[in-house]
């Protein structure tokens, strides 16, 4: 597999070497997107001394979708990432030994979605057929789109797809040269707010509303890297809890940590996105009552056996290849 072809040397460079002139370990971090309101707390763990604390010097690298930090962490290039654990089902399924593992669920309700304008007749799961969709190929919602059309019986031939970059997919919707595209909620709604799109005619269709069981983004570690350096993943799991306990608490004072690494973005728009995040993925009601980080077995099966439905499996699944508690406080994280 491509992973194998990394030298070895790349996961020793992340190990446990003190940077210089410092005793913290440095630990980079992938995210899965660009610096927006949603990654505000892991910048505010970082000023807030949540990484500090635990001995852990962290720098983030932006990423260019819900796929992107897969391969990177696969091959060592990052220890820990940020991603779609339904991507990497698939990932592991593809590569099947590849030393990556999801181990602390942040997205227990899904952001993926399909957004459109009711002017272009755009409302529900009903009104896609034969309208033209926009996605781009690399998206999180689009991977997860024909198990949405299975569930809500679209048969995937009435609609045209239209593969579009990420830096176009709002502008398109917003000119109406596709009605509805598909998207992170918290991203697109807002992306097309700014655009200058009224709200009223902004139609967000969110997949776990609409049967889907998925889950959604995880930090996703290195397994060579996890199993000799154990505390460290711990400590900064625990960092990122505090980050988003942090935000949750108080989502206005962990925005000015987001503006400082990307001055060109907009508090107020960033701080509305990041409350989006919270009240719709992050707080749950199985987070508010079993702890943040976990997933309940009997939904993993479920989210595995939907996956199955779209997608045809070249190994066994097992639940256990995919996420592990391992790192995990009994519990979880609390959410204050």
């Amino acid at each position: 597999m491509f992973y194998k072809k990394i030298v070895a040397a790349a996961l020793v460079a992340l190990g446990t070497t003190a940077a210089a002139a410092s005793d913290k370990t440095a630990v980079p971090f992938a995210l899965d997107w660009k610096f927006e309101g949603p990654s505000a707390p892991y910048f505010a763990a970082i000023d807030n001394g949540h990484f500090d604390k635990n001995g852990l010097s962290v720098e983030i690298t932006a990423g260019a979708g819900s796929l992107d930090a897969i391969p990177k962490v696969a091959t060592g290039a990052f220890p820990i990432g940020f991603a779609d654990i339904n991507s990497l089902i698939k990932f592991l399924d593809q590569n099947p030994g590849a030393p990556v593992i999801a181990a602390m669920m942040v997205y227990d309700k899904p952001p993926f979605a399909v957004i459109g304008r009711k002017s272009l007749g755009v409302e529900g799961p009903g009104d896609l057929a034969g309208k033209v969709l926009g996605a781009p190929p690399p998206d999180g919602a689009w991977a997860q789109f024909p198990i949405f059309a299975a569930e809500n019986g679209i048969n995937m031939d009435d609609i045209k797809v239209e593969p579009v970059g990420f830096p176009t997919r709002e502008p398109m919707l917003a000119e109406g040269n596709v009605s509805s595209i598909t998207g992170f909620s918290f991203s697109s709604y807002l992306n097309l707010v700014r655009l200058g799109v009224p709200e009223e005619d902004i139609s967000t269709i969110l997949m776990a509303d609409h049967g889907l069981d998925l889950y959604g983004n995880a930090v996703i570690v290195n397994t060579d890297f996890a199993a000799k350096n154990p505390e460290i993943v711990k400590g900064f799991l625990e960092a990122v809890a505090m980050g988003w306990q942090d935000a949750i608490a108080d989502p206005a004072a962990v925005i000015p940590s987001l503006v400082k690494r990307n001055p060109a973005a907009d508090a107020a728009l960033e701080q509305r996105r990041l409350q989006l995040a919270i009240d719709a993925n992050v707080v749950t009601d199985y987070t508010t009552a079993n702890g943040m980080g976990m997933v309940d077995p009997e939904r993993m099966a479920s989210a595995i056996e939907q996956i199955g439905t779209v997608y045809d499996f070249q190994n066994t699944p097992d639940a256990s290849l995919y996420f592990t508690d391992a790192y995990l406080p009994e519990g979880g994280f609390s959410l204050k």
